[in-house]
This record gives C-alpha cells, structure tokens and sequence, in this order.
C-alpha cells in the first residue's frame, strides 16, 4: 500500500514541485480518508506520503483530541528505517499546548503551541498570511534568521508549521523538518497550506467515520446480547457464554482482541483469552455488590490513546456490557426466587391437601380402632384363654396401639389435635428433652455436644409438641450415624426469633431427597422400620407455631436442621392460650 502511495505522487526536489503534484497529493490523502482505517494506521499512512512527496527527514502531526492533545511524528533513523511515535501532549491551565521533545527547544515548543492556539500574527518575519511558519529560504541568511527568527536548535536545520484549520477552528497542526539547511521555500509553502487544509478536512471526515463505526459495532454488540438475554428457557451459564463471543467483534483490533467475563466465581471466556498487560476491565455491580468483571485483553501490543490502547467508545462499550451482564444476573436470580416460589406454594398447597385427607382418614378409623382396642383388651381379661389365644390378642392389641400412635401422628400433621401453648424458655425444654437421649448417643458411639444460647427470650409454645419435634430431630439425626459420629444440639436468638438447631455428621441426603421429606409417609428407611410421618408432623407442629424450618445437607456430609419460632409477645399468658384454642 505505501509502495503505491510513493508511486502516486513522485518525491521531487524543493522548487519543482508543480501545482499538479500538490493536487494530487491532497487526492490522495483524502482518497486514504475513505478506507476506513483506524485512526493510527490513517496517521502514520498520510505522515509517510507527507515525507516520501517533501523529502524531508520528519513529518510532525499535532491534534487537539478532545482533552488531550497528541504528536505523532514519522521520523528517518537511518538511511533505511523509519520510526512513528505517538506522544501526549501537555494542555496548561492558560490554553497553551506543549509537547516536550527530546532534543527539542523553548522557543519550537512555544511557537507550536502558539500556532496550535492561533496566537500568532501573519504580519511578523516568517509568518504567511494563513498562519504558517518556515525557515530556510534559499537566499536568506543566517545573520537575518538570527535577527528575526526564533532559535530553533535541536537536529534539524529547517522546518516549517502549517496550523491545520478546518472552518476557521484551528484542529491541530502539520510540521514538516528537514536536517539540510534552507530546505524550505516560500513558493511552496502556499501549496503545504492548501494540502494542509484538504488534510484538516480528511482528519474531521475520517474522525465521523471512525466514530460511526465505533457507534454501529457498539450498537451490534448490545443488540445481541439483548437478543441472547431474551430467549427464552436459557440458563445464565449460556448467556454468558454468548455475551462473551460477542465482545471482540466491537473493540477496533478484533483480531487480537480477547474476553473474559466473572460471575459468581465461575468465568466465561473466548478461547484465546490470556491475561495480557494491555487490559480494559468493567465491574458488574448487583444490588449495590460487585458480582464480577468484564475484561477486555489485546494479545499485541498497541500504541496508546485515550485509555491505554483503547478508545474512549470502547470505554463506555464495556461499561455498558457490564450493567447489562448485572441486569441478566439480577433478572434471572428474581425468576430463580419465583420458581422457588411457586414450588413452595405447590408443595404447600400438596401438604395442605393431604392434611386434609389425613384427618378425614383418621376421623373414619379412629372410632372402629377405639372398638377393636377396647374388646381386645376385655377379651384379654377373660378366663379359660389358652396361651396361643392370649397371645394373639396381645398381637391385637399391640397392632391397635401402633394403628392409634400412626392416627394421632396424622391428627397432629393436620392440626386437628387441641394445642395448649405457653410462655417457655426453649433452653429449659432442650434440656429436658435431651435427658434420655444421652444415654442413647454413647451407646451408639456418638458425641453428644450442647451448646446452649444464655438468655434467651421466651416463646410461645406448646411444650409437649415442641418436645416431640425435638425427639424427633434428634432420633433421626442418630439414625443417620449407625457408625457413630457427631450430634450438636444448639440454641441462638436473634431479635424476632429464637433457633433450635441439630446437627450431625451423618450419611446426609441428596437434593432429590431434600425435596421429599416433609411430605407425609415418605421415608427413606426399610419397610417396617418408619413410618414416614416424624419430619412432617415436625414441620407441621412448627409450621402451626408461626415458625419455618430450615434443612441444610449433602450427601455424606450430615445434615442440618434450624428450626426458628417466633418470639414471645408481651401479653397475658391466658389470653394467648384462648387465642391458639381457637386456631
């Protein structure tokens, strides 16, 4: 490409340069604007033309970029090479713009800075009627150079500064240097002007077109990830994986653009990412929480512009895909907690149904079972029994007081058996309740650990329910450690309610389990060893106190129940009995 730039505009000697040759140099510059190339590769491709049609040793292009003004300069280093280097410029609180140079002077910094500002005046030596200076006329000697020119110094001998305006808004400025002395002449520095001007208006074209570019890609980039965010029955893990791919697409070098996108811990990347120095990152912000990041990574390194290698497009760009990416995660944890929701609400409405059930079933057994228990046991009273008979009536008897236990169970899961609450300490209950249990926990090689919470408030409880659902907790915690282990029994307050919690380090149970075991009548027990009624007559005594239960556990990690109840209120004893009577 530059091999035909070359060709384009053929370098000719200071004074034979024709008005052609200018013509079509600025063709050519404004012919490059509309290729489309970054903004460096624009720069660096017009500041070679520049070189290769003047002949001189460096091309100095300066731009007021917004905020921060910038130098780039296409410089020989020998005979052979070439170097383009991009440098920031400094704007002071007064206007005035330096760009230090090594090997630079005072005074060449000044009168850039001047230029750039437009604090110039034509009428001065060396100044043309545009704005521009130059030094080095053939002709010209150095004992006027000295009287009227400012000391240039450092390596080069002649220069000349075109301001770069473009509707009569100066945009930066074109230098041109050369190490022959009276390289420059006067003739031909109207023509640098008028490609000067054809450049100002490339540089503005160019600029749009960039900026249009940057605004359709970052446009393309958001409008994907909606269109991924709104398909329906996705996972996160998927969305993520989409948004990801979508990223280096908008950045300005693709090619070696790589992304990487945390949530949660897990991450989410292209499959070239690595953690390269030049880095744009953007937090993703939840609810006020930093969740994760968005990073941006170029695998080459870049010059440096706006932010590092990155535009300030690209800035706002990431920004964007980290708030975006925060209100995925927010969406989709809100449709997490609604199917949760639901699924409660279901398995309530389940619990509810089959109460309801229960208690009709125990209704319509428990008067023929009264009647079968009641003539076993007078018939067990009779004389003349043979043994073979006595003992099938003990069977009897012993089958109708199971069948009575199973129905009270079920009465009780259904709220159908009269409740006397009270006002209690639960530690004191605790402590009562674990009495015998003690015994049991060494002969089954358990340790038994208590930790109980001093001062804790009262509850309103009915104290021989809230002992059945500590036995039952308990019982099955041992249960789960046929080869011993750990069972911690624990109380703890906080300001509305007070916790009852069993732990052990038992066989645990899977999700699929978790899901099942408040319903009535499942067990996971042998056949005849359970009757599936114990936790959800436990979730039904506690459910009916105002409280909920919570169940933590995996497989051979243990389980561990929080059972919380509410704290007691400041009312009559009495008054709160005749209140729960009649629930």
């Amino acid at each position: 490409m530059r091999k035909k730039h070359s060709k384009l505009v053929p370098t000719k000697p200071a004074g034979n340069k024709t008005t052609e040759d200018f013509r079509a140099l600025s063709h050519q510059i404004l012919h490059y604007a509309s290729r489309g190339v970054p903004r460096i590769n624009f720069l660096e491709g017009v500041s070679k033309m520049l070189k290769d049609f003047s002949g001189c040793d460096a091309v100095e292009i300066r731009l007021k970029d917004n905020e921060d003004p910038i130098r780039f300069e296409f410089m020989r280093r020998t005979n052979r090479s070439f170097n383009f280097e991009i440098m920031r410029c400094v704007q002071h609180e007064d206007g005035t713009i330096t760009c230090p140079v090594e090997g630079g002077s005072n005074d060449s910094e000044r009168l850039c800075g001047d230029i750039m500002c437009g604090r110039v005046k034509p009428s001065l030596p060396f100044f043309t009627d545009k704005g521009s200076f130059w030094s080095g006329e053939n002709g010209l000697s150095s004992t006027s150079r000295r009287n009227h020119g400012p000391e240039l110094g450092g390596s080069y001998s002649s220069i000349t500064i075109i301001p770069l305006s473009v509707a009569d808004e100066n945009i930066g400025l074109l230098q041109l240097k050369s190490k022959k002395p009276n390289y420059f002449i006067q003739s031909e520095i109207e023509a640098y002007e008028r490609v000067a001007r054809n450049l100002g208006v490339a540089l503005i074209y160019q600029r749009a077109q960039a900026a249009l570019r940057e605004r359709v890609k970052e446009l393309t980039c958001l409008h994907g990830i909606a269109q991924v965010s709104a398909q329906p029955d996705i996972s996160l893990h998927e969305i993520l994986e989409r948004i990801v791919q979508l990223l280096p697409p908008a950045w300005q070098y693709p090619e070696i653009t790589s992304a990487r996108i945390t949530v949660h811990g897990r991450s989410y990347s292209t499959s070239s990412f690595k953690d390269y120095p030049q880095k744009e990152t953007a937090d993703i912000i939840v609810q006020g929480e930093k969740r994760g990041v968005v990073e941006i990574v170029y695998s080459q390194k870049k010059p440096e512009l706006d932010e590092g290698p990155f535009l300030r497009e690209e800035r706002r760009l990431i920004d964007a895909v980290a708030k975006q990416v925060a209100l995925i995660v927010e969406r989709k944890k809100a449709e997490e907690d609604r199917v949760h929701l639901q699924d409660q609400l279901r398995h309530a409405d389940r619990l509810a149904t089959i109460g309801q059930l229960a208690a009709g079933i125990a209704h319509e057994l428990n008067e023929p079972l009264g009647t079968i228990l009641g003539f076993a046991q007078l018939t067990k009273k009779s004389s003349g029994l043979s043994e073979q008979t006595r003992q099938d009536i003990e069977r009897i008897e012993m089958a109708s007081l199971h069948a009575r236990e199973v129905i009270r169970k079920l009465m009780m899961f259904a709220r159908q058996m009269p409740s006397k609450r009270t006002k209690v300490n639960l530690n004191s209950l605790v402590e009562d309740g674990l009495y015998f249990l003690e015994s049991r926990c060494v002969k089954e090689g358990i340790k038994f650990v208590r930790v109980l919470s001093p001062g804790l408030p009262d509850v309103t409880v009915d104290p021989a329910q809230l002992h059945q659902v500590l036995v039952n907790l308990a019982v099955n915690a041992i249960h789960a450690m046929p080869d011993g282990g750990k069972l911690i029994v624990q109380t703890a307050s906080s300001e509305d309610y007070v916790s009852l919690i069993i732990e052990d380090t038992g066989t645990g149970m899977t999700k699929e389990v978790l899901k099942q075991i408040f319903i009535p009548f499942f067990t996971t027990k042998d056949v005849g060893q359970g009757t599936g009624l114990g936790l959800p007559v436990v979730h039904g005594i506690v459910t009916s106190h105002g409280g909920s239960i919570k169940v933590e556990s995996k497989p051979g990690q243990g389980a561990r129940f929080e059972v919380q109840l509410p704290v007691a209120e400041l009312e009559d004893t009495e008054e709160s009995d005749q209140n729960d009577d009649r629930c």
